[in-house]
């Protein structure tokens, strides 16, 4: 999603990234219903109409801001799952994944994505296309590494199985004492394994 182009001088980056910076923190603290062009002009520190001349609307700037977040964070690709061992993929991905699953800031974006996807579903639509479909094609191609390696039966239901660990991981990210970076990284491990991910317990 681009913002709109405005007319004049070249557009300056750092003031895009302040208004962008902005639009998130915002957007995390009050939601959308709480977030106005006129309050993100102010965090930014730049005029409203330097805003406006940028974006359309709110809902246009938060989806821009929600999608350059997503697109800051580095997972492996699918062809490193078959250039590297299972257990070593799995032992590189996941203390990343708990970092973040485990971060306040993760968790009241996710929480507010997910509360606003009703009345305003372009924002869970940016989230989905670029953040969970990547995630679950990195996760689908482990799967079927796994199957070949027999790990995963090789009747699986891929679909169900990633469905089963992104669903265990959002409740757990969710609740109201959510676990930390340590206790969220057993709890990842212990889901990678029950998928077949991750050797046994016997085996580690």
């Amino acid at each position: 999603m681009s913002a709109s182009r405005g007319r004049g001088r070249p557009r300056d980056p750092e003031t895009d990234a302040a208004i962008l910076n902005a639009a998130l923190e915002l957007f995390v603290e009050r939601g959308v219903e709480g977030t106005s062009m006129e309050q993100v002009a102010k965090r930014a520190g730049v005029g409203k109409l330097t805003v406006y001349r940028r974006w359309n609307s709110k809902e246009e700037l938060l989806a821009q801001a929600i999608e350059l977040w997503v697109r800051a964070e580095v997972t492996p690709s699918a062809a490193d799952v078959y250039a590297l061992p299972p257990r070593d993929l799995v032992e590189r991905v996941l203390p990343v994944a708990a970092e973040t699953a485990a971060s306040p800031e993760f968790r009241a974006l996710v929480a507010r994505i997910m509360g606003s996807a009703v009345s305003h579903p372009q924002l869970m639509a940016v989230y989905w296309e670029h953040y969970i479909l990547p995630r679950r094609e990195l996760a689908a191609a482990m799967l079927r590494r796994a199957q070949q390696d027999g790990m995963v039966a090789p009747d699986a239901d891929l679909d169900v199985l990633i469905d089963m660990m992104a669903g265990a991981v959002t409740y757990r990210v969710l609740q109201p004492n959510p676990p930390d970076a340590a206790e969220m990284l057993r709890y990842l491990t212990a889901v990678y394994r029950q998928a077949g991910l991750y050797p046994p317990a016997s085996q580690a």
